[in-house]
C-alpha cells in the first residue's frame, strides 16, 4: 500500500548520546542522538521489563532544541520511524518534537 499510513512514535527516555550539531548541504540543522528507554510493558498478559537504546536524528528546529539538551536528561520525544539509508535497513527515530520530562 502506497500513501499515507500511521507511523508515529512517542518515547520517554534518557538522553544517552548526543552528537555535535551539524548542517546538511542545504543548510538545515541536523543532530544525531541515542535515547535509552526503560519501562514495564504487558505482553500476552505478562509484565515484561524492557530496556532499549534507540538511535534517533532531529532536523531543523527540533535539532536546535535537542542541541541544547544535556546527556542524562529525561525527555519525551515524538516522531516517525525510517530506514537509516537506502542501503542500511536499521530503523532510526526521526524526532520532530522534544520535551523535557
Amino acid at each position: 500500500m502506497i500513501g499515507l499510513s500511521s507511523n508515529r512514535c512517542v518515547i520517554d527516555g534518557e538522553l544517552l548520546e548526543l552528537d555535535d550539531l551539524r548542517y546538511t548541504p542545504a543548510g538545515i540543522p541536523r543532530i544525531g542522538l541515542k535515547i535509552r528507554h526503560v519501562s514495564t510493558q504487558q505482553e500476552a498478559g505478562i509484565s515484561r521489563q524492557l530496556q532499549c537504546d534507540i538511535p534517533a536524528v532531529a532536523l531543523g528546529e527540533a535539532a536546535q532544541q535537542v542541541g541544547r539538551l544535556q546527556i542524562g536528561q529525561s525527555v519525551r520525544v515524538e516522531g516517525f520511524l525510517a530506514q537509516r539509508s537506502l542501503r542500511i535497513a536499521q530503523l532510526v527515530l526521526h524526532i520532530d518534537n522534544v520535551k523535557l520530562k
